[in-house]
């Protein structure tokens, strides 16, 4: 089989952990579209010693480490003072080691020997990093929630993770009119939105009902993710799957509110 066609099963859920590392729809993309031009133009360079997912992978960190290493490296020293202001504002959007790890572990399923094949580090240090990011967010500010989910058992189990996340659910909406009712009551820092709704309506239109009014980040949550990251029309930036792992919610919600946090204008 054709190294292409053994990778395109492959490519919504690489979207989906650039998106996630990136915080962004179209950069995440960006990113991803770099790789795969780097693989079509180079192809004896893909990692032939291992699966394609993983060599998938490993090809987007690489376009991901070098094109941020100038961020990294800081603004030279007779930058102006806006320069200087917006390379500290991407360098403070930028995921950090510790985070990557967690993503690739908790949100994407790699083993902790593959993250670390992924990062570029020894298979022990991945561990530290994962409790790291953890431990940052347990020291995250706390958000107030609100959860779009009409399986009751589901929204359930989402709210009681949310609070003990230390986060305040604001309320569970089980249809697009409820949940833009609750958002435009009591306005929420997060969203937790299922995509098909009890009565037939849209967890997608809920949120996009809801954005139009304020800015807010949304966490999708569908079992066919393929189905919302085929790249031919605006998507979810932060995706999880069903059934999902508490441990990928808790790295979701903790990566949507970092970027929240970290938002500052930059052109």
């Amino acid at each position: 089989m054709a190294l292409g066609q053994q990778l395109v099963p492959h490519l919504p859920f690489l979207r989906r952990y650039a998106r996630a590392l990136t915080g962004s729809q179209a950069l995440g993309d960006r990113y991803v579209q770099a790789a795969l031009e780097a693989i079509v133009a180079a192809p004896g360079e893909f990692p032939a010693h291992v699966e394609p997912r993983l060599g998938l992978y490993r090809m987007f960190q690489g376009i991901w480490n070098s094109a941020n290493a100038d961020e990294r490296a800081g603004p030279a020293p007779d930058a102006s003072g806006r320069a200087e202001s917006i390379a500290r504002a991407r360098l403070a959007r930028m995921t950090p080691l510790s985070r990557q790890a967690l993503l690739l572990t908790a949100m994407e399923g790699f083993t902790r020997e593959d993250a670390a094949y992924l990062i570029g580090v020894e298979a022990d240090e991945v561990k530290p990093l994962i409790d790291e990011a953890l431990a940052e967010i347990d020291n995250q500010t706390r958000a107030r929630v609100l959860i779009i989910e009409d399986e009751p058992i589901i929204a359930m189990d989402i709210e009681t993770l949310v609070r003990d996340m230390g986060h305040e659910v604001t309320g569970v909406a089980v249809t697009r009119a409820e949940a833009v009712a609750l958002a435009m009551a009591d306005q929420p820092g997060l969203v937790l939105a299922d995509i098909q709704l009890a009565d037939d309506s849209s967890g997608i239109d809920a949120a996009r009902d809801i954005i139009e009014q304020f800015v807010v980040p949304v966490i999708f949550i569908t079992a066919f993710p393929e189905r919302l990251l085929t790249g031919a029309r605006p998507e979810p930036t932060f995706l999880i799957t069903k059934p999902f792992q508490r441990a990928t919610v808790k790295a979701a919600i903790a990566q949507a509110l970092f970027f929240d946090e970290a938002t500052v204008p930059v052109r």
